[in-house]
């Protein structure tokens, strides 16, 4: 679990434009380039960051997307006759980095990014752009029951960031909400009440993944 004052160095950020995605062009923002200099983060994410479908990308609740470099050896390993996309950037990501992954960090954490503050409001719940964004047409399926999703931010204090700035864990309100168990309990196979109730009462929850949770355990 990353400690209080854990720095773990930005690799790259990235953004993206709308454009065509597949086959078919389908419009989407997910082809992601890494960004030279300083960065705004306002409320909305990176400045010149594009989503095509607002309604379930984008947004204050998911404003950032950090995704976990290291976990692209995985799928290189389970896909190799794609391993050529499983790069940096691949799964739409705005931010990269090595050393923490979904077990290391809780729902509702906030860090310093540059001269922003970020907090963890969710994981990533995957679509099925990612099929075609790779070319598997099982890959949204295999990235949900990888759990490697990588998670969203919000964003609590407007800035600027650059790759190679540190990002900083300042508070861990809630040590017992893991994102490795917030999958489970959303998507596992098994529904807990008593663990889905404590989820739908944490206000840092995002609106769409507390009706998700309030939804299961109905």
């Amino acid at each position: 679990m990353l400690a209080i004052d854990a720095q773990i160095p930005l690799l790259a950020l990235h953004v993206g434009r709308v454009a065509g995605l597949g086959r078919h062009a389908v419009q989407s923002g997910i082809d992601k380039r890494p960004c030279d200099g300083r960065v705004l983060v306002t409320r909305q994410g990176l400045v010149g960051d594009e989503q095509a479908d607002r309604r379930h990308h984008g947004g204050t609740d998911k404003a950032l997307h950090h995704y976990p470099a290291e976990h692209y050896a995985y799928w290189r390993a389970a896909l190799p006759t794609r391993a050529a996309r499983f790069v940096p950037g691949g799964f739409g990501e705005n931010l990269v980095t090595v050393g923490v992954s979904e077990a290391d960090v809780c729902l509702g954490d906030i860090f310093r990014l540059g001269s922003a503050r970020v907090q963890i409001a969710q994981g990533r719940q995957p679509c099925a752009k990612l099929n075609l964004r790779f070319d598997v047409a099982d890959m949204l399926e295999r990235v949900m029951a990888s759990g490697l999703t990588g998670w969203y931010y919000r964003v609590l204090q407007e800035g600027a960031v650059a790759a190679g700035d540190p990002l900083s864990l300042m508070q861990r309100p809630h040590p017992d909400w893991p994102l490795d168990r917030l999958w489970q309990v959303l998507f596992g196979p098994v529904a807990v009440p008593g663990a889905l109730r404590r989820l739908t009462a944490l206000e840092v929850l995002s609106r769409s993944w507390r009706e998700r949770a309030q939804a299961r355990l109905r």
